[in-house]
């Protein structure tokens, strides 16, 4: 009975501790970029610009808008686009962040056949992503991205 008890006692100390746990910022964009990659794959442009700055601006010249119709293209021409992430390093330095990620992004039609799973197009892009924190809240201010081989 004394070691049920202790045992007892024992989950709930550590149920308390998990309990609270306060995530942390890395915890938080990974958070955030695995959602991002759901609602691309969803389609759902809301639940991209949602982590998108007002005032996004990249190297490439898109700005919060020029994204938004960017997503609305990819999404028009790919009837069915899926993501994986193979590698994930977010560094965080005080308001301020960065992910470094590289992703196979495939697509495909959608026949309702075998052929589903086999991609139409697949392609290997390494991205480049900044973050600042906006009352409480992580948004992705730029990103980068390049294409890269599956080795490197």
């Amino acid at each position: 009975m004394k070691k049920i008890v202790t045992i007892a006692i024992l989950i709930l100390l550590i149920a308390a501790n998990s309990a609270c746990h306060k995530e942390n910022d890395q915890e938080k964009i990974k958070k955030i970029v695995y959602g991002v990659q759901k609602a691309v794959e969803d389609k759902n442009i809301r639940g991209v610009t949602t982590h998108i700055a007002k005032d996004y601006s990249d190297p490439q010249g898109n700005n919060f808008e020029a994204m938004r119709g960017l997503l609305l293209g990819y999404f028009f021409r790919y009837p069915k686009i899926s993501g994986y992430i193979t590698h994930l390093d977010i560094s965080v330095d005080g308001t301020s962040a960065r992910a470094l990620l590289k992703t196979i992004l495939t697509s495909g039609q959608k026949t309702g056949s075998v052929s589903d799973v086999i991609p139409t197009e697949l392609g290997v892009y390494r991205f480049d992503v900044v973050f600042k924190k906006e009352s409480g809240d992580w948004k992705i201010t730029s990103a980068q991205w390049s294409q890269a081989d599956l080795q490197n």
